[in-house]
């Protein structure tokens, strides 16, 4: 069976189990941080991948990757998928409990991207304008990139606006290419 069909049953049937018990922002963050530190540690896919390695190692090692101090529901998921010897997909099942989360949730992702770090109530007013164009929650990320050199770039859903000076800067120098 394909790797992404295994990958959603089992993150639907974790949300729909976090859902009735109430707690899918809980498992979300927990997702969110199991998912990231398999790109932040790369080791990490290979320990899990190690066909010598116990299932209780695994689970421990899985387990600290969630976080500290997991939930009940996330300790018997992790429980389940090494039970049914699918450890090696549960990055995939990590992102897509995210992707299905955020769908139910209405939840966007938003970047700004300036020169300098912005005020925070720079950033909060960006964020409420991108709430207010996708009537969505949006999860907002900063990043500051000195080499755009002013102005800001800002994107969300499939949109992104560029008033970066940089941008304006390659504009006017193709202009006068012509």
């Amino acid at each position: 069976m394909d790797i992404g069909v295994i990958s959603v049953r089992y993150a639907r049937a974790l949300l729909k189990s976090a859902t009735e018990a109430k707690i899918e922002d809980t498992i979300y963050a927990e997702m969110q941080s199991l998912a990231r530190n398999f790109v932040d540690v790369p080791q990490l896919r290979f320990t899990i991948d190690n066909p010598m390695l116990q299932k209780a190692k695994k689970e421990s090692v899985l387990l600290t990757a969630v976080g500290s101090n997991p939930s009940e529901l996330t300790k018997a998921f992790v429980r389940l998928v090494l039970k049914e010897g699918r450890e090696s997909m549960i990055q995939f099942m990590a992102n897509s409990y995210i992707t299905l989360y955020r769908q139910q949730k209405n939840v966007i992702r938003g970047k700004l991207i300036t020169a300098v770090a912005v005020a925070p109530e720079t950033e909060q007013r960006m964020r409420q304008m991108v709430e207010q164009k996708t009537n969505g929650n949006v999860e907002f990320e900063t990043e500051v990139n000195p080499e755009i050199i002013g102005g800001f770039i800002l994107e969300y859903d499939t949109y992104r606006m560029d008033a970066s000076v940089q941008s304006k800067l390659r504009t006017i120098l193709s202009e006068l290419k012509k």
